[in-house]
């Protein structure tokens, strides 16, 4: 038997392809994340249009006649959830849940409600009446001018 040396092939070593395949996978991920956010609805981002159209353009959202004393109205294609705590006294809100970014889908007994976990929320403020949302709806602007209420 003869011995015969071995001689190691250039290429990279184990250690440097693990490396790599692990900062590829980093990448990956963070390029994942950020199209992600870019992508999403954004219902609560107060930047992006989500008013749908008509009340985007300037058009009134709603009619004070709409939205009932102690209750409110949700806009879904707005995203936003008008209410009317007291006569004349109108508030809007964000109608994606803090919780976990569910559309509400009803305002009763002084209560707007979320169907996905039972979260409530004020119709007076959008503070947070039953868990598990610990954060309250935000807030949105309206302008009301005589019957006309708009998104401002």
């Amino acid at each position: 038997m003869t011995s015969e040396s071995v001689q190691p092939t250039a290429g990279p070593s184990r250690r440097t392809v693990v490396a790599a395949v692990g900062a590829a996978g980093v990448a990956v991920a963070l390029t994942a994340c950020g199209s992600e956010d870019k992508s999403e609805s954004g219902s609560g981002d107060k930047s992006e249009d989500t008013t749908g159209g008509a009340a985007a353009s300037g058009a009134a959202l709603a009619k004070t006649s709409d939205i009932p004393e102690g209750g409110g109205k949700i806009f879904k294609e707005a995203g936003v959830v008008v209410t009317q705590p007291t006569a004349g006294q109108f508030k809007a809100f964000s109608s994606k849940c803090t919780h976990a970014g569910c559309p509400v889908t009803k305002v009763a007994g002084g209560v707007i409600v979320c169907p996905c976990h039972h979260s409530e929320f004020s119709i007076e403020d959008g503070s947070v009446k039953k868990v598990p949302a610990t954060q309250p709806l935000a807030a949105v602007k309206i302008t009301v001018a005589g019957e006309d209420i708009k998104l401002a």
